[in-house]
């Protein structure tokens, strides 16, 4: 994977902005440690940061090819998984390559079908490639928005990144936030709404959308979403479709130059890509895998069972070890170690987050990242097949807003009267809850429950997994290693989008024609264990250290998040004997604690990234 970055101006000379491109692109450094490159040609100046995956000899960006007087120039960032297909089907249209790497496979598409090779990718990706017949420079995103692409138009000037740091060293982007981004971070936050930058004049490319820009202007259009049509398949050819499907995505994931391994937590999700990976190691003759797991110090001294994570997991990845005679490694992270890691998770993010399920993370790659550059990992499993709580409870089904963003008016009493009064937290919740609702595709027929399950598939699909998925990019690049999500595989997303609910939950159990679709390859006692989310820590210090951090904060006159909050209700919960874990604030991990460190980061973001609101 890489970082990409860099401006598109019709107007003046940007070989006089070589230090600027060099400096946008130096941001991204932790993306891409293994090579730097840039590339201007009036009107473009682009920027790449490499890690290096597939044929690390030969493919440096920005690559350029020349086809008589005619310029394309390609950054990108991503995996195409059915390069060797694209590849033997352009050679037979005439083209050479030389090199083995799929930025030359995703350049050379261009060339033949135009902004139209997006049709044909199988991967994740975004990417900008300028086009001198054109005269224009085209940007893509993949379908579920796996790899990020942030832009700027202002006046004449297209500026682009992976990550909202590279825009912020443009003259042109200034870290101004306005009432819709306090309102992203306060109301919708750690989520964010698809597109929003939070920044002013700062976007973020949709999942599945196209951009081009040329002189007469920017348009951006979607080349994929979500069809809703009738699922004519029984459960057991839904079962045996799933599994091929997911066979096929997993088997071309595991393509690399480099060392792969997976993320193995023993819940069925991450189980069930290990075990097929081990399977298919076996039978190309490759070596053994190598497995990860993180847990906390001390956490089996303070767990306790609850309804969102009714057990541990270390047992059970002790469990699928021992079946997979995988190469494991245990990662254990302390609690300093934790909250030492929360302005490093910001500065990734270049916003507050999931806090300590980020810095988590962080701290977990950074671990991985010393012997292995690319990791397979379950994510998304849950909002494709519906493993969530909020799928399977009628009080969160009904609540009439998202269902991970709970207590919103608790929420908004947290905001100073005059931020409520500027921002209108509730109204601003309401038309992005509205909006998402608005977009779903429907399917004539359904009763009104079958509608009911497919609004909230959609929610989940496209409001609560992006977060998840901007959190594995984030935490994962920020320390240079590549996870892969095969779960995320277009074709595997839009096939589940429209199985019944009740084959979804075959043998009534959440997620359970995934369960069928997966017996003979996990032992029984796995492939049935009740779900449990990422681990996180149980252990009282660290409610003890971020409430004290916040605390502090709000003893300092200078700090900027003052002017944003109620300070005394704030000030109220921290020290009531009540700022316990069972607070509502964010999806299934995150509680008081977590308001505490969230609150933190915002005062940490306000601060690093001399952030004005206005």
């Amino acid at each position: 994977m890489c970082g990409i970055t860099g401006f598109i101006q019709w107007n003046g000379d940007l070989t006089q902005d070589s230090q600027l491109l060099v400096q946008m692109t130096d941001s991204l450094d932790k993306r891409g440690p293994d090579a730097s490159g840039t590339w201007i040609s009036n009107p473009c100046a682009f920027g790449h940061r490499r890690l290096s995956v597939i044929d690390p000899e030969n493919g440096a960006q920005p690559m350029i090819i020349h086809q008589d007087d005619d310029v394309y120039a390609i950054v990108y960032n991503g995996e195409l998984y059915n390069a060797a297909e694209l590849t033997k089907e352009l050679r037979n249209r005439g083209y050479q390559f030389r090199t083995r790497c799929d930025t030359e496979v995703l350049l050379v598409s261009y060339m033949e079908w135009g902004p139209d090779c997006v049709d044909r990718f199988n991967g994740i990706f975004s990417f900008g490639i300028w086009d001198s017949v054109q005269q224009q420079v085209f940007f893509a995103r993949d379908r579920v928005g796996v790899k990020p692409l942030f832009y700027s138009h202002i006046d004449d000037t297209l500026i682009f990144g992976s990550e909202p740091k590279a825009l912020l060293q443009h003259p042109k982007v200034e870290p101004i936030v306005g009432p819709e981004g306090l309102a992203e971070i306060f109301v919708i936050g750690p989520a964010r709404t698809p597109g929003h930058g939070v920044y002013r004049n700062v976007n973020e490319l949709r999942p599945g959308h196209a951009m081009i820009f040329n002189r007469s202007g920017l348009r951006t259009y979607a080349y994929w979403k979500l069809e809703s049509y009738i699922h004519e398949d029984d459960e057991a050819t839904t079962a045996l479709k799933l599994r091929e499907i997911l066979q096929d995505t997993l088997e071309r994931q595991l393509i690399s130059d480099v060392p792969v391994c997976t993320l193995l937590s023993g819940g069925l999700d991450s189980s069930a890509l290990s075990a097929l990976a081990v399977d298919y190691y076996r039978r190309s003759g490759q070596g053994q895998l190598h497995t990860y797991s993180v847990d906390y110090v001390d956490n089996n001294k303070h767990f306790k069972s609850h309804t969102f994570q009714p057990g541990a997991d270390a047992p059970w990845i002790k469990r699928m070890v021992d079946e997979l005679k995988s190469k494991h490694h245990y990662i254990e992270i302390d609690t300093p170690e934790l909250v030492g890691a929360l302005d490093a998770s910001t500065r990734a993010r270049d916003l507050p987050g999931m806090v300590d399920v980020d810095s988590s993370l962080y701290l977990f790659c950074k671990e991985i990242k010393k012997e292995a550059t690319v990791a397979l990992s379950g994510e998304a499993a849950d909002e494709i097949f519906g493993g969530y709580p909020w799928f399977h409870r009628e009080e969160m089904l009904n609540s009439g807003t998202f269902p991970w963003a709970v207590a919103p008016d608790m929420r908004a009493s947290l905001l100073s009267p005059e931020i409520r009064n500027w921002i209108s937290p509730l109204d601003y919740l309401g038309d992005k809850y509205s909006e998402a609702v608005n977009e779903v595709p429907k399917l004539a027929g359904e009763t009104a429950q079958q509608a009911k399950m497919r609004v909230m598939s959609y929610l989940n699909i496209t409001r609560f997994m992006p977060t998840l998925l901007d959190r594995k990019d984030r935490m994962s690049m920020g320390v240079g290693l590549e996870v892969r999500v095969p779960y995320c595989d277009h074709r595997l997303v839009q096939y589940v989008w429209n199985i019944p609910w009740d084959i979804k939950m075959t043998g009534d159990r959440e997620k359970g024609i995934l369960r069928k679709s997966l017996e003979g390859v996990l032992p029984d006692d796995v492939l049935y264990r009740k779900k449990s989310p990422y681990p996180k820590t149980h252990n009282p210090n660290f409610l003890k250290t971020v409430k004290q951090q916040l605390l502090t904060i709000l003893d300092d006159p200078t700090s900027p998040l003052l002017p944003l909050i109620d300070v005394a209700k704030i000030r109220e919960i921290a020290t009531s004997p009540d700022a316990s874990s069972n607070l509502p604030w964010f999806g299934q991990l995150m509680s008081g604690p977590q308001l505490f460190a969230y609150l933190a980061q915002v005062d940490y973001w306000l601060r690093t990234y001399h952030v004005s609101i206005r």
